[in-house]
């Protein structure tokens, strides 16, 4: 009898799993800030194997984004029950050389929902528990930031029972991208321990992955602002901002549909 599941657990039916079966679509409001921070920094959350952007290509440029998804299987069922597709997440993105190659990777990574966060180990994202907030545009009424100059939108990130981060985005105006440092493939490491727990693991990937069938919104850009704070279990600060480079708002569609493994120990 063969066992279904993504990943778990796995049945007969598959029934249970986490996870719908892939490709699994997305669609979401996107906030970015992006900024400056010092290229050591960033050089210490990076696996030795993994290079610093050069010097050309601003390495200490980091994109903090908050996400507000709608996710889904091909048969799109989870739509119909909300509490399986709605999901926040904020995340931190740097820019890195792999074998020569430039690549977008995540370094640190919050989500609210346990699928999100399965999912995420799947890819190599690294991902952890949190609680994610932030303004939503809206087309009617006074409760909230409208998508036209002088919108203002607020972001917040707390997890462990602390507050991690607060940012605000103020737009301005259309803007030709909502940034530069997430505008590459990914590259991640897929890391899990051997049950021996004698410092080997029984998994160790590195993998890249891109959307397919993407499809973008209009961008909004503008000002920006963000504040990290200490926490005993994060290291969020080690990216503490330096320079703030701009603000962005976009709605963005996107599928996943699988990655490659680029080396395999």
């Amino acid at each position: 009898m063969a066992l279904r599941g993504l990943p778990f657990p796995r049945t007969e039916s598959g029934d249970a799993s986490l996870l719908p079966p892939a490709p699994w679509h997305y669609s979401g409001d996107l906030l970015t800030v992006e900024y400056r921070t010092d290229p050591s920094h960033v050089r210490a959350v990076l696996p030795p194997d993994v290079d610093l952007a050069n010097d050309d290509e601003d390495p200490g440029a980091v994109a903090f984004i908050w996400a507000d998804w709608q996710s889904c299987g091909d048969d799109h069922m989870e739509i119909l029950d909300p509490v399986r597709s709605q999901y926040k997440e904020a995340f931190v993105v740097v820019r890195c050389r792999y074998e020569g190659q430039l690549y977008s990777r995540c370094v640190f990574i919050w989500v609210d929902r346990d699928f999100a966060l399965v999912r995420g180990y799947l890819q190599g994202y690294p991902k952890k528990l949190g609680s994610i907030y932030q303004s939503r545009p809206i087309s009617v009424g006074s409760a909230g930031p409208r998508l036209e100059p002088g919108g203002q939108f607020g972001m917040t990130l707390a997890a462990g029972d602390r507050r991690l981060a607060n940012a605000t985005v103020t737009l301005e105006g259309p803007a030709d991208s909502n940034g530069f440092v997430n505008g590459h493939a990914m590259l991640h490491h897929r890391w899990f321990p051997s049950i021996e727990l004698n410092g080997s693991d029984s998994l160790d990937e590195v993998v890249t992955m891109s959307g397919v069938n993407v499809e973008l919104g209009p961008v909004w850009g503008g000002s920006a602002t963000l504040e990290l704070f200490e926490s005993p279990t994060e290291e969020l600060v080690r990216l503490a901002p330096l320079e703030i480079i701009g603000g962005y708002f976009r709605s963005v569609g996107t599928t996943f549909a699988g990655g490659t493994t680029l080396h395999s120990r």
